[in-house]
C-alpha cells in the first residue's frame, strides 16, 4: 500500500521519465511501474519491516528467559486453565514473530523478479538480447538487493502475484501482532488469575 501511495503522491516520479516519444498509451511509464514498486517493496521489506520485527523477536525471546521462573494460571477461552511459565507463554509470542519473519522472507525470491526487458506482453520484442539481465543486474548492484529477471515475463507482467504473497504474509503478521497486544492487555487485567 506504501509504495502504491508513493506513486500516486508522484514520490517516485523520477522513475517515470516522460518522453517526447510517448505514446498515446503511457506505455513507457507503465513498463516501469512493476519494477519500481517491487524495487520499492523489497527494499521496504528488507530495511524496515524485517529489521523490526527481528527487534521485537529478540525482545520477545530475552522476556522469555527472564519470566522463566514466573508460574501463571493459563488461560483457554478467557477461562482458567492449567499453569504455565509466563517465560512459556512469551515464548510463543517470540515464536509467532520469527514465523512472521520466515513469511515475509520467503516472499521476496518473486518480488526480486523483475519484468523490464519483456516489453509490452513479454515477449521482449524489439529489446537486445540479453537487456533484461543487465538491467535487473543493475538494480541489484544499485539496491545491494539479489534482483533477477523474471523466469517467465508473461507471468511478470501480467499478474501482480508477488505482491498478493507479500501482503497476505503482511496480514498474517498483523494478526499475530494483534493477538500478542490482546493477550498481554487481558494479562494486564488480572489480579491474582481473576479478570475484574
Amino acid at each position: 500500500m506504501q509504495v502504491a501511495q508513493e506513486v500516486a503522491e508522484g514520490q517516485l516520479d523520477d522513475h517515470f521519465p516522460l518522453v517526447i516519444w510517448q505514446t498515446g498509451s503511457g506505455t513507457q511509464s507503465n513498463m516501469n511501474a512493476n519494477e519500481v514498486m517491487h524495487i520499492a517493496a523489497a527494499t521496504e521489506i528488507n530495511s524496515r519491516f524485517v529489521p523490526s520485527l527481528e527487534q521485537l523477536h529478540k525482545s520477545l525471546h530475552s522476556k522469555s528467559a527472564e519470566f522463566q521462573d514466573i508460574i501463571k494460571i493459563g488461560r483457554t477461552h478467557t477461562q482458567d486453565a492449567t499453569p504455565l511459565t509466563l517465560g512459556q507463554e512469551f515464548s510463543g509470542y517470540a515464536t509467532q514473530v520469527k514465523y512472521g519473519i520466515d513469511r515475509i522472507v520467503c516472499t521476496l525470491p518473486r518480488m526480486y523478479q523483475l519484468a523490464q526487458g519483456g516489453t509490452a506482453v513479454g515477449t521482449g520484442l524489439n529489446t537486445k538480447k540479453g537487456f533484461d539481465v543487465k538491467i535487473a543486474a543493475a538494480v541489484a548492484e544499485e539496491t545491494e538487493l539479489p534482483f533477477v529477471t523474471a523466469e517467465n515475463k508473461f507471468e511478470a507482467l501480467a499478474a501482480h502475484d508477488a505482491f498478493v504473497e507479500s501482503s497476505g504474509a503482511v496480514n498474517t503478521i498483523s494478526v499475530s501482532l494483534m493477538k500478542i497486544a490482546n493477550d498481554i492487555r487481558l494479562l494486564g487485567s488480572m489480579v491474582t488469575t481473576m479478570i475484574v
